[in-house]
């Protein structure tokens, strides 16, 4: 995550989706007041401006905003241009088992990766859960439950959906230069049997209505 008071924006990273890369090139031009929340070198030498700061949630790198509340005033995040990046439900899902697998911190879905193929990975009931109650809008939403996101950029359309915000900025961001890419199949229909397919568009129906994806989605660059 990135707060920054004097380009008055707010970048919520959801997890695998790229958002890295973004992170990379915002913080390249980082203001020296921009707060920044997560593993790259620069987050990592300002992490002791974080401490004692008294927010309602956890601040790292995948906070939400209702998480920095504190942080930031509800009034003042109303103003602010608040964004985040989707991607592709089926194949975010893809990415996070293969994360998972390469991961070693105590975690249950690291556990389950570990030991389970993708598709009983896909079918536990702890993986179900985490995607149907985590659609893009949860992460953008509120201390009082209020959505605010001014754009939702798709990874695969960066290069489009970007202007916006590119716009506000005064300057551009793309091309983004790639960041921890993978080495499985960037095709994920591979991974998906007929009944996991119909399974992830059930548990991510709503980003896949509100982003118009779809399984048979073009495959654009290299995995991440």
């Amino acid at each position: 995550m990135i707060m920054s008071r004097g380009r008055n924006y707010v970048f919520v990273h959801i997890p695998k989706t790229g958002g890295t890369a973004l992170t990379l090139a915002l913080e390249a031009r980082a203001m020296k007041d921009d707060i920044l929340i997560g593993d790259t070198p620069k987050a990592q030498a300002r992490k002791g401006r974080l401490r004692g700061l008294n927010t309602a949630g956890r601040l790292w790198k995948h906070s939400t905003l209702a998480d920095i509340d504190g942080l930031v005033t509800p009034n003042d995040l109303a103003a602010m241009f608040t964004l985040t990046l989707v991607r592709n439900p089926w194949d975010r899902a893809v990415s996070y088992y293969h994360w998972l697998r390469h991961q070693a911190f105590a975690h249950p879905a690291v556990t389950l990766s570990k030991v389970l193929n993708f598709s009983d990975f896909l079918n536990h009931q702890q993986t179900q859960s985490a995607f149907k109650s985590w659609p893009a809008s949860a992460y953008m939403r509120d201390a009082g439950g209020q959505e605010r996101c001014s754009l939702y950029l798709r990874l695969e359309h960066i290069e489009d959906d970007i202007a916006p915000f590119e716009a506000h900025l005064g300057f551009a961001l793309t091309p983004l230069a790639r960041a921890n890419a993978s080495t499985r199949d960037a095709d994920w229909r591979r991974y998906y049997s007929d009944a996991d397919a119909g399974l992830l568009a059930t548990l991510c129906a709503e980003d896949i209505a509100r982003f118009d994806y779809g399984f048979d989605d073009k495959v654009k660059g290299s995995p991440r």
